[in-house]
């Protein structure tokens, strides 16, 4: 099997999707952050084939980012594009015949995790966030560069902003490059660029906080994931909502920042593999 990308209508414009394990019954769906360049590719491209052989997974562009069809016109804030993005995904869950669901989300997709739960629980089983915001209440100077990151885009802004990412860079700096290069190059596309400054200017951290009250009635099975070092979502935001989630668990990776699934690649699947593992069928004699 192979990870394969395809667009499908969602709504009023087609989703970009990567896809691979079409056939097998557990889907997880995996969300992006909001980075410059982000995009399904450039988040979960060197996770996705760990996991087709188990699972159908689906990677999505949300809408504002990557391939997906690009906006005429714009959410007026972010509560607009925080719904839009929820329809988005539901309609794609239609669209691809999935009843339901497991969530992986990164960052801005960890929150949007969590308003799909919010709008509709019964659409998904267990919920990975991993780096979320969802307890975010004031930006970090990292998280201001990222969302100011339109005012002077240079291929040297983009190095020092994803270098932040990482708690160490020592032997990644190749690594480093080559997602500079791919995701500096998606952002000077007109649309690309158009949509990251419409949904930052436009937007606030209010915007996307999620009540206690929220937290605390949702039944699904959370698995919190967090690098102890991550400076763009500080690991407090995990521990806020840990406090309020009733069915929980953290787990914070040591000289690890925001990109946990790359610097702790490993140890990344086999903790998301093992949570969204079924439980096993127990034969009785």
């Amino acid at each position: 099997m192979a990870i394969v990308t395809r667009k499908v209508k969602t709504g009023r414009y087609e989703t970009n999707i990567l896809e691979g394990g079409v056939g097998n019954s557990e889907t997880i769906l995996f969300i992006h952050g909001s980075g410059p360049g982000a995009s399904a590719k450039s988040n979960w491209e060197h996770v996705l084939p760990e996991y087709e052989n188990d699972f159908h997974v689906v990677a999505l562009d949300l809408v504002g980012f990557g391939d997906t069809d690009h906006p005429e016109q714009y959410p007026a804030n972010g509560v607009e594009w925080m719904n839009w993005r929820v329809q988005q995904i539901t309609d794609l869950l239609d669209a691809l015949n999935i009843e339901k669901a497991n969530l992986v989300g990164n960052s801005l997709g960890g929150v949007i995790s969590l308003y799909l739960i919010m709008d509709s629980a019964e659409r998904f089983n267990k919920v990975c966030l991993m780096g979320a915001g969802g307890g975010l209440v004031e930006p970090t100077p990292e998280l201001a560069k990222l969302t100011n990151f339109h005012k002077d885009p240079t291929p040297k802004a983009l190095k020092n902003l994803l270098s932040w990412f990482l708690y160490d860079l020592s032997g990644m700096e190749d690594k480093l490059d080559a997602i500079v290069e791919e995701r500096m190059k998606l952002f000077n596309r007109p649309d690309v660029r158009k949509s990251y400054e419409q949904n930052f200017v436009n937007s606030s951290l209010a915007d996307m906080l999620v009540p206690p009250s929220a937290l605390k009635r949702m039944t699904n099975e959370f698995l919190l994931i967090h690098g102890h070092q991550d400076r763009f979502v500080p690991l407090q935001s995990s521990l806020y909502m840990l406090d309020y989630l009733e069915n929980a668990n953290l787990h914070v990776f040591k000289r690890c920042g925001h990109w946990a699934q790359i610097e702790q690649k490993d140890q990344f699947v086999k903790l998301t593999k093992d949570f969204f593992e079924p439980a096993k069928k127990v034969t009785t004699v």
